[in-house]
């Protein structure tokens, strides 16, 4: 959006750049001004935080190419004149419109209001007045943490688009794909609005052992045959490292799940439990006194079938 301070600005000199510097030249001085008086590189330091901030605001118009060009229609109509109130030896409105060859009138064949303000609104109603502040750009940056550090909670070190080193607090239990806001953090507004935002993208490392099913944490848990028939107490780890011990059944099926209240992941939303789903483990190797075990096993098993039920309920006759 086009701003009264336009006229008093020179980007240029700002960035100390000609008036036609290519895009990546340009992008090539700001990273470079950006980085030498950023705040976080100066603390306490507000000269070079009044500095970033005009280098920031020249390169917020200057980077648009629809800002830049009319930043520089804007310029050009007078050297630097602007609205000011009129005055003996003081530039009005006056001043402006004489460069459109009328006094804020249409006659004579000349511009008038609606020609200048026609220019400050181009681009399809983007803008939605003269004058009035907008919210600076958003930057955007994305990491890669590990499921314990996500589940806990990190604060880690990140670059922004612009090559600007910041440090983001990455909240605990934050989910694969989640972003995380960080107001105010972004490029200054143009014309006297609030700055736009920095936005991380979160990406979550596998887990090899647990994954995430809400705020509930699940893991599959072997068990041997015997331990599935006759019963066990075993081991299950968490995510804190330790391990806690749970009962198993007698008669215990395979895919059963057991659950460990308040050992999931927490939030401020509240906290998930461990969720344990048995699995029973088939021996692939057996001695011959195992073999031999099993098959008098086998044989006081008797005759019926498992499968019986299963199947008539398929529509396989009997």
């Amino acid at each position: 959006m086009a701003s009264q301070d336009w006229f008093d600005k020179d980007f240029y000199a700002t960035l100390g750049v000609s008036k036609d510097v290519s895009d990546a030249e340009l992008k090539k001085v700001y990273r470079k001004l950006a980085r030498k008086h950023h705040p976080d590189s100066n603390p306490g330091d507000a000269a070079a935080e009044a500095k970033f901030k005009e280098i920031s605001e020249a390169y917020s118009v200057l980077s648009d190419a629809e800002q830049r060009r009319e930043y520089d229609e804007i310029r050009a109509m007078g050297g630097g004149a602007r609205f000011t109130s009129g005055g003996p030896g003081a530039g009005g409105f006056e001043d402006v419109f004489s460069h459109f060859g009328a006094r804020g009138g249409g006659g004579g064949g000349g511009a008038g209001f609606e020609d200048i303000f026609s220019m400050f609104n181009q681009g399809g109603g983007r803008r939605a007045g003269f004058g009035m502040p907008t919210k600076g750009q958003d930057l955007t940056a994305r990491t890669t943490i590990d499921f314990v550090k996500a589940a806990k909670g990190e604060t880690v070190e990140l670059q922004n688009g612009d090559g600007m080193s910041f440090k983001v607090k990455i909240p605990a239990g934050v989910a694969d794909g989640q972003k995380v806001r960080l107001r105010g953090r972004g490029r200054p507004s143009p014309n006297g609005g609030e700055n736009g935002d920095i936005v991380v993208e979160i990406s979550v490392r596998p887990h090899p052992v647990f994954t995430r099913d809400g705020l509930n944490l699940r893991v599959h848990v072997p068990v041997t045959f015997a331990e599935a028939v006759l019963g066990a107490t075993i081991e299950v780890p968490t995510l804190e490292g330790a391990a806690v011990r749970l009962k198993v059944l007698p008669g215990t099926p395979s895919g059963r799940v057991l659950r460990v209240k308040g050992r999931g992941i927490e939030t401020k939303k509240g906290k998930g439990d461990l969720l344990a789903e048995v699995q029973v483990v088939v021996p692939a190797h057996i001695s011959a006194e195992q073999k031999k075990a099993l098959e008098r096993f086998r044989e006081l098993e008797g005759e019926e079938n498992p499968r019986d039920e299963w199947l008539r309920t398929a529509g396989v006759p009997a």
